[in-house]
């Protein structure tokens, strides 16, 4: 029996194979009540604070929408809509927060301010995104990978682009926790950190699955199941930047000719947002710049048929319910 009652939700290397393929569970029996209508307010009365220092349209919807199908009250503290860090310490709000609300989540920087933040407070901390690792993205992206093919052991799934941020990073683990393949294509200057490396492979031991490595992009996604790519500058870099990632990433934008290298069945996923075309500020901004009008993912993969991004998207809203009905029972 898996009890994840007051347990922290802060990175996967945090929670063992079993606990995650139980809240995968635990989502798919939600989404199947959300589909049908069928109330499951059963966290009715109990209040959560969310604290975003970097916004966000599907993080924050999802945890949102998911506290209030559960019965929860929520308060939204926007990056000017606290005092975290600036006036007050993050051991001080932990534990001012922690005496009025159930749970708390927090979406910004640095992992160490997730776990002083979760150091300090008596009621679960769960992490919308930090630097370093995406954990409720994670889980909707292995749902959507289940619910495409049914099991995921001995599924290969490739991330294409700057594999330092922290969708690569979660993927990589989550890959390693239920023994899936993972592949990853980027420049050498643009790979994980070896410590997690190191880590992941000797969870690949227990596991089954395996952690590889390509420069070449084609070789790489040769027969994946699932095919993933991230923006190429994160939230928060440097935008000057831009410049320099878009020459060094180009080789390894995700295209019909790549999806068409792997698998016939294979899908498409992407954390979003995406610039898949000129229809937001920013592309129309790069396209002026640099001639370019689509990056990680060009608009006929991003619309095509194989393509999960907004069944992905939709996912995040039952995996994120499914952490806090199982952390706050």
């Amino acid at each position: 029996m898996v009890d994840l009652r007051g347990r922290d939700f802060l990175k996967l290397l945090d929670y063992t194979t079993e606990e995650i393929e139980y809240l995968l569970h635990v989502s798919m029996k939600l989404k199947e009540f959300k589909r049908n209508g069928q109330r499951h307010d059963y966290l009715k009365g109990k209040q959560v604070a969310l604290i975003f220092e970097k916004d966000s349209t599907r993080t924050r919807c999802a945890f949102e929408v998911a506290a209030k199908d559960l019965g929860m009250g929520v308060t939204y503290l926007g990056p000017t809509g606290s005092q975290m860090g600036k006036k007050e310490t993050i051991a001080d709000t932990a534990r001012v927060l922690a005496s009025m609300y159930e749970g708390i989540e927090y979406r910004g920087f640095g992992q160490d301010i997730v776990q002083s933040l979760a150091d300090y407070s008596k009621v679960p901390v769960w992490n919308g995104l930090t630097d370093q690792f995406h954990p409720t993205q994670m889980l909707a992206d292995i749902m959507t990978v289940m619910e495409e093919f049914g099991s995921v052991k001995g599924k290969k799934l490739v991330f294409c682009g700057d594999a330092r941020n922290n969708v690569a990073n979660s993927l990589m683990v989550i890959c390693s926790k239920l023994g899936m393949h993972f592949a990853c294509c980027s420049p050498k200057e643009l790979v994980p950190e070896e410590e997690l490396v190191k880590t992941c492979q000797e969870i690949c031991k227990e596991t089954g699955g395996t952690i590889n490595f390509y420069e070449d992009i084609m070789e790489g996604t040769k027969d994946a199941d699932c095919l993933y790519t991230d923006v190429w500058l994160s939230m928060g870099e440097d935008p000057s930047l831009w410049e320099k990632r878009i020459n060094l990433l180009k080789p390894y934008q995700v295209n019909k000719t790549v999806l068409d290298n792997c698998k016939k069945n294979a899908i498409f996923l992407h954390c979003l947002p995406s610039f898949h075309n000129t229809g937001t500020t920013i592309g129309k901004e790069i396209f002026e710049k640099y001639g370019i009008s689509e990056m990680e993912v060009t608009d006929e993969v991003f619309e095509s048929s194989q393509s999960r991004v907004f069944e992905e998207a939709e996912n995040r809203l039952h995996t994120i319910k499914a952490v806090m009905l199982e952390t706050l029972r």
